[in-house]
């Protein structure tokens, strides 16, 4: 097993570590997070250090993922990663054993599959998405970088969604449809038609 460090120490945080834990190929040595969380721990790994100390972080361990959720807003997940790398870390894809990504998809460096999800054929997931429990990503679908795809959200054939864009837990997306960039997409909505940069939507339901 690889050590790995923990970039965030909320709830997404615990979320992750189900899924390193069942995956089976990282040791978790610890997580980084506020100067407030310091020695806390989750899910009984401890806060071992604050984001200022990545780089010497990044000398003693090869691998990071960042854990920090995105509802409210992706800029700290994304400062985070771009601070990761900059330390020199690699960060892996992780993918929940409960979960199929096909052998023909594409997933970037630093995202998480996690419980009950599926990636299918000829589908793109880009850098540091979180991909979460029983989502779909139908075949030939493209997520951008930075995108969180919610609890049991579909997003159907053929489908774009822009970079740092969020779609809510039991959303559903026409075939086809693209999504902007920055776009929040509201819980339970029904995607029928292209969403512009930056749109934040609250669409009919399925019954709608």
């Amino acid at each position: 097993m690889k050590d790995i460090v923990l970039i965030g120490a909320g709830g997404h945080a615990a979320s992750c570590i189900d899924v390193i834990e069942a995956e089976g190929r990282f040791r978790i040595v610890g997580l980084v997070g506020t100067e407030s969380e310091l020695h806390q721990r989750v899910c009984g790994y401890e806060v071992i250090a604050t984001d200022g100390e990545l780089r010497r972080l990044a000398g003693e361990y090869r691998f990071a993922l960042i854990t920090v959720g995105h509802i409210e807003s992706v800029q700290t997940r994304v400062r985070m990663y771009e601070a990761a790398l900059q330390a020199g870390f690699e960060l892996p894809v992780v993918v929940s054993p409960k979960a199929h990504v096909s052998a023909h998809a594409r997933i970037g460096a630093g995202t998480i599959v996690m419980f009950g999800a599926l990636v299918n054929a000829n589908a793109r997931v880009g850098v540091n998405c979180i991909i979460n429990s029983r989502a779909l990503v139908e075949h030939g679908a493209e997520v951008g970088a930075h995108c969180h795809v919610a609890t049991g959200a579909i997003l159907n054939g053929d489908l774009r969604v822009g970079p740092t864009s969020f779609v809510g837990s039991g959303s559903v997306t026409k075939q086809g449809v693209a999504i902007g960039t920055g776009c929040v997409v509201g819980v339970g909505s029904v995607v029928r038609h292209d969403l512009a940069d930056g749109v934040t939507y609250w669409g009919p339901g399925c019954n709608g």
